[in-house]
């Protein structure tokens, strides 16, 4: 079964319907937003380097490099 996830909280859904119909605090649009990479066992972010175990542990922690303060996942 495949999983998808937000790219702005890592959220997972097990239908792209679910997760875009729902709610996210983070997204600018108040949307989850679809991360379109695919699943990795290890997430790296784009702006400083630094690597999760899990899309959501990533997007969750602070970035001091990034303009949102948060991590964002390479692709």
């Amino acid at each position: 079964m495949e999983h998808y996830y937000c790219e702005w909280c890592g959220v997972v859904h097990q239908s792209v319907r679910a997760l875009v119909n729902s709610s996210c605090p983070r997204s600018p649009t108040r949307k989850h937003t679809l991360y379109e990479g695919s699943e990795k066992s290890q997430y790296t972010c784009k702006y400083c380097g630094v690597k999760a175990p899990s899309l959501r542990s990533l997007v969750n922690a602070t970035c001091t490099k990034s303009p949102t303060k948060y991590h964002h996942a390479t692709l």
